[in-house]
């Protein structure tokens, strides 16, 4: 990554309040960007955006990506060069309790973003932020290329994958080459279950176990036995910010989708992971096998063939899972002891940096 590159850059990130988007809003800055983020208030309490006080070093707005005409004027204000879209609904168990309202995020939402992107005469680079669910999942056992069919078994999922054909439908109708915002360049970006310190978000394995470690209490999982590939939240973000550099710098070459996932042998047991993080926090925390007899279907197997990132852009993970468990148990105990959580994200940052170079 050229750290020259983004000094003084022109960033929005929509969802800046979020796990993700608080990570790369303390990055960015980190690296001399100018970050303007748009979000919702912070989705959790706590929340890493307000643990870390992001919204000390970002020009924050509060705003709904599903309101176009505050979006439209948001955008025309801050005149961005980069814009990475990460604002959604991003739960699978919270969209089954509420469909339409992630159906209007999560596609709707995409599509204000992309609209109201096409007047922008600064506007360079748009990298718009998926997931590996938007794949139409069939259990396989190797990784999905980019080129694999669009999908999803639950809402959240087939969202994601519609958001993925409607920033296709845009690039190609609107920021094309022959399109009238042609200086524009799009791409769409996969991760898969993204983990790390700071993230408070309910029915989500990591939190659920640290906030139970946290309280002194016991945490309910309901599928020990599924397979996830795990990654920690500084690997995608890092190709992230990789691939807006190639889009700016050679145009077209780099448009279209990107999957950024774990290594294949980073791809664990929920149990696993919950035994691990069990002995790190020195037994203090405790799990059991939930009784209720309905779950809703979630996927038990999916991973990310990511040799087109490896191959053109250069990346790769470089964090193992150990050390990805270990960072994350240090963070939460810093903040347990009232640490500068600002301090300690960019102390995972700068190691982070120092390990890919």
């Amino acid at each position: 990554m050229n750290r020259k590159f983004w000094h003084g850059k022109r960033v929005v990130i929509t969802g800046h309040t979020g796990f993700k988007g608080s990570w790369l809003s303390i990055w960015l800055h980190h690296l001399g960007a100018k970050v303007n983020g748009y979000s919702l208030a912070p989705p959790s309490q706590p929340n890493l955006c307000e643990v870390a006080g992001v919204k000390e070093i970002v020009n924050s707005i509060e705003g709904d990506i599903r309101d176009l005409q505050h979006l439209n004027s948001f955008f025309e204000e801050q005149q961005p060069e980069i814009i990475i879209h990460m604002a959604a609904q991003a739960l699978v168990r919270e969209s089954y309790l509420d469909p339409i309202t992630t159906y209007a995020t999560n596609v709707m939402g995409t599509a204000n973003v992309l609209e109201a992107s096409r007047d922008i005469k600064s506007l360079r680079v748009i990298i718009i932020v998926t997931s590996d669910k938007c794949y139409e999942n069939q259990e396989w056992y190797w990784g999905y290329r980019e080129n694999e069919a669009m999908g999803g078994f639950d809402p959240y999922s087939s969202s994601k994958g519609c958001a993925e054909l409607v920033t296709a439908a845009y690039r190609r109708s609107f920021f094309s080459a022959n399109g009238e915002n042609n200086h524009v360049r799009v791409a769409t970006v996969r991760a898969g279950n993204v983990i790390g310190g700071g993230d408070w978000a309910k029915d989500r394995l990591i939190p659920d176990l640290m906030q139970a470690y946290l309280e002194e209490k016991k945490v309910t999982i309901r599928y020990p036995s599924a397979i996830r590939p795990w990654q920690h939240v500084l690997e995608p973000l890092y190709g992230y910010m990789l691939l807006a550099e190639k889009l700016w710098e050679q145009g077209d070459t780099f448009e279209g989708g990107w999957n950024f996932g774990a290594d294949d042998k980073d791809a664990r047991p929920v149990s696993w992971i919950a035994d691990k993080l069990t002995a790190l926090c020195g037994g203090h925390l405790r799990w059991e096998v939930s009784e209720s007899a309905y779950q809703p279907h979630e996927a038990v197997y999916l991973k990310l063939d990511c040799s087109k990132a490896k191959a053109l852009l250069g990346w790769k993970p470089v964090l193992e899972l150990d050390k990805v468990l270990t960072w994350i148990v240090n963070w939460y105990k810093a903040y347990q002891q009232g640490a500068n959580m600002m301090q300690a994200c960019l102390d995972d940052i700068t190691e982070y940096e120092r390990l890919v170079k």
